[in-house]
């Protein structure tokens, strides 16, 4: 038998169930499903409708701007660009819409989250945009919406053409899945764009190494004024009795209870797992690894980073007191605390929260205040050095995107309308810098330098296999041109090219039972 024949006589159809994928699809599936090394399957339902659909709607006309609307919409070539946190996106999309006029299929828009969908769905139909979103809606998808928005799964979308894209924010975690298997939807859609070849337009806060593959840094410059007002407060040179809010922090609170905000002030908390950072009572310094540089965290006695590159007494390496103190606190005490130093009412805000439940005016809580509060007046990150010394690929990026996100809440410089404070003890770093003169050019290159020292996508790609059946999967394989080392939770695969990668994870033979293949 040749490549591609069947072995068995192909029956006939008896019976059709509805409408699925249109065929137009099947590429960009195929290649999903080797890029991630995944079963076709799984992607197929992706594109799948949750219910049956035998009958399509008749597609409205993709009719044209109105000349008002029109006047509003950003036109910008297809490409990679930074659009500040405290900038609309609305515009971009209209001016994409506009410059894909004529062409046949959907315009797609990806934002990060399904309320944000929601949102930009209802901006843009009361700008007489004909649009489709949901799972609901998927036959309307399938019969070739004009504009279709939605969150990751989106990249999917049953359109039978794609005649433009706009992923805003693309590097945003929420497009990439932590289940497998670890596909990643804004990667997605730029080859649907490619394979159609459709214009894609891209915007970021701060964008990731692999974004920036190819991009000219100082043409990518953000515009320092649609950045917020950031103040840095150096708590090694505070008042050793403040609370868990510095004075500063205190009085920027209360001018902005003073104000007529539903949500005055919102105090954020980064959470890294079981880990406390450590800070000296006497000069107020973090405890650092000599070797990385990251934070060291207090086990059995000793302090040692999370790589235990070296394991030392407890003792301050800058002025050599032994009094190291734990700085970090959970929600719900830091929520005492805040409510007992504002004589406030606070409301908890983590993932866990009923979504519709009513805040006071104080909030603290995880970065699910960001899809929780939509305005405020202040935003406290009560202790950022938890973003800084983050053990985890990218750390400074996530930090600088953490900045952006409290600057949707309060707005611009310009506008003066409120501000974003930062808690520290490292007044120093770039990334407080970058982020108090709204330029990320140095952070942009020294990210892409990191990333080629460190191996990181664009110049090496890894895949993380784990699994009761690892060690099997991995002796399987054909190694050539890529490279396998032993890990803590199993093993890591590594090549230059993401095609030499997904070849040889190609050969490796499913031994069953529990694997996992986590690819980036």
């Amino acid at each position: 038998m040749g490549e591609g024949e069947f072995s068995a006589e192909l029956k006939p159809l008896t019976k059709w169930q509805g409408f699925g994928p249109p065929s137009s699809l099947l590429p960009l599936i195929t290649w999903a499903a080797q890029r991630w090394s995944a079963p076709v399957s799984r992607f197929l339902l992706a594109a799948s409708p949750s219910k049956q659909f035998k009958v399509l709607p008749q597609s409205p006309i993709a009719a044209p701007l109105s000349a008002e609307v029109r006047a509003h919409a950003l036109v910008l070539n297809p490409g990679l660009h930074l659009i500040g946190p405290c900038t609309d996106p609305l515009a971009l999309i209209l001016g994409a819409y506009v410059n894909t006029e004529g062409r046949e299929g959907s315009l797609l828009v990806l934002v990060p989250t399904e309320a944000w969908a929601t949102r930009l769905r209802g901006r843009l139909e009361q700008r007489g945009l004909a649009v489709a979103s949901g799972d609901s809606e998927w036959d309307r998808m399938r019969a070739g919406w004009p504009v279709i928005v939605g969150s990751r799964g989106t990249a999917f979308a049953p359109t039978p053409a794609v005649r433009g894209a706009v992923i805003i924010d693309c590097d945003d975690e929420a497009f990439r899945s932590e289940s497998s298997p670890t596909w990643d939807s804004a990667t997605v859609l730029q080859q649907r764009c490619a394979m159609d070849g459709a214009p894609l337009w891209r915007t970021a806060l701060v964008p990731l190494s692999a974004t920036l593959d190819g991009e000219n840094i100082d043409e990518l410059n953000s515009s320092p004024t649609n950045w917020p007002e950031v103040v840095v407060v150096d708590r090694r040179n505070g008042d050793p009795h403040d609370g868990v809010l510095s004075g500063v922090a205190l009085e920027a609170a209360h001018k902005a209870l003073e104000g007529l905000e539903p949500v005055a002030v919102c105090v954020v908390l980064q959470r890294l797992g079981g880990g406390r950072l450590l800070a000296c009572r006497q000069c107020g310094e973090l405890a650092r690894c000599s070797v990385c540089g990251g934070a060291e965290l207090e086990n059995d006695g000793k302090v040692r980073c999370v790589e235990s590159h070296e394991e030392r007494e407890n003792f301050c390496r800058v002025c050599g007191s032994t009094n190291l103190r734990a700085i970090r606190s959970g929600v719900t005490t830091l929520a005492r605390d805040v409510a007992a130093q504002l004589n406030q009412t606070v409301s908890e805000v983590t993932a866990g929260l009923d979504p519709v439940s009513p805040l006071h005016r104080v909030v603290v809580g995880t970065e699910a205040i960001w899809q929780r509060v939509r305005r405020c007046a202040l935003v406290i990150f009560v202790d950022f050095d938890q973003y800084l010394l983050a053990p985890r690929e990218n750390s400074r990026i996530a930090a600088l995107t953490a900045i952006g996100k409290a600057g949707r809440l309060v707005g611009s410089r310009v506008d003066g309308r409120g501000e974003v404070l930062i808690q520290t003890r490292r007044g120093e770093d770039m990334v407080l810098n970058a982020a108090r003169m709204g330029d990320l050019r140095e952070v942009m290159r020294d990210e892409v330098e990191t990333a080629e020292l460190l191996g990181l996508p664009p110049f090496r790609f890894r895949c993380e296999i784990s699994g009761e059946n690892a060690q099997r999967f991995i002796e399987s394989l054909v190694r050539d041109n890529v490279n396998v080392r032993e890990t803590n939770g199993g093993f890591e695969v590594s090549a230059n090219e993401v095609e030499v990668l997904s070849k040889a994870l190609a050969t490796g033979k499913h031994p069953g039972g529990r694997l996992r293949i986590a690819r980036n």
